[in-house]
């Protein structure tokens, strides 16, 4: 069951992880991004936040974390636009003994405007990063970013998380338009990063 405040869904299991829903809020405007369609449901959960959790909140929501594999950052919002209260909450199920993922459209570092990896590095064990294409055409296409130079500075988090230690995997959709899912795999090999292909309209 989803665990709420207020009517709010803060922590949500999917594949045996408790997820955590922690902002509404993103540095993308994605096209394929259900709440872009009128939706903000994922796997038929109500992601729909009316205001931003506390830390306490989110804490409570998720219960005893050792019921999990993994506690995973990923609403749909961009969690890294809290960055503090991702810190905080991922250095609390750390001491807790849990694996902590991060899902992430890896611009933490242009919006704080400085290099945060070796900091996540300290409690975060795995990122997941939407690469979403193989070039900044397609990309600023697809995803319309709120800042110049997303698509460089996302390449750059995933070299500088790698170099700091953490668990790298970039992601891109197949299906979508002008997306050349062997050149993005091609960008990961490169990078020295895992690859993940993902499915259109298959969020979670």
């Amino acid at each position: 069951m989803p665990a709420k405040s207020e009517s709010q869904i803060l922590a949500y299991e999917l594949h045996g992880n408790c997820y955590l829903n922690i902002t509404s809020e993103c540095t993308l405007r994605c096209q394929f991004c259900p709440k872009y369609n009128r939706t903000w449901e994922v796997q038929e959960y109500d992601l729909t936040l009316t205001r931003e959790p506390s830390v306490s909140e989110v804490i409570e929501a998720i219960g005893d974390p050792k019921r999990y594999k993994q506690i995973v950052f990923c609403g749909l919002g961009e969690p890294t636009k809290r960055f503090d209260v991702l810190m905080e909450i991922a250095r609390k199920m750390k001491a807790q003994g849990m694996s902590v993922r991060v899902n992430t459209d890896g611009l933490v570092n242009l919006v704080e405007g400085r290099d945060v990896t070796p900091e996540m590095a300290e409690v975060v064990d795995q990122l997941s990063i939407s690469l979403n294409a193989q070039n900044e055409e397609i990309y600023r296409r697809h995803t319309r970013p709120r800042r110049e130079g997303a698509f460089d500075a996302m390449l750059d988090f995933a070299k500088k998380a790698k170099a700091a230690g953490m668990d790298v995997s970039l992601s891109a959709i197949d299906g979508l338009e002008g997306v050349d899912i062997e050149a993005c795999q091609k960008i990961a090999d490169h990078l020295g990063v895992a690859f993940r292909r993902r499915v259109l309209d298959n969020v979670g």
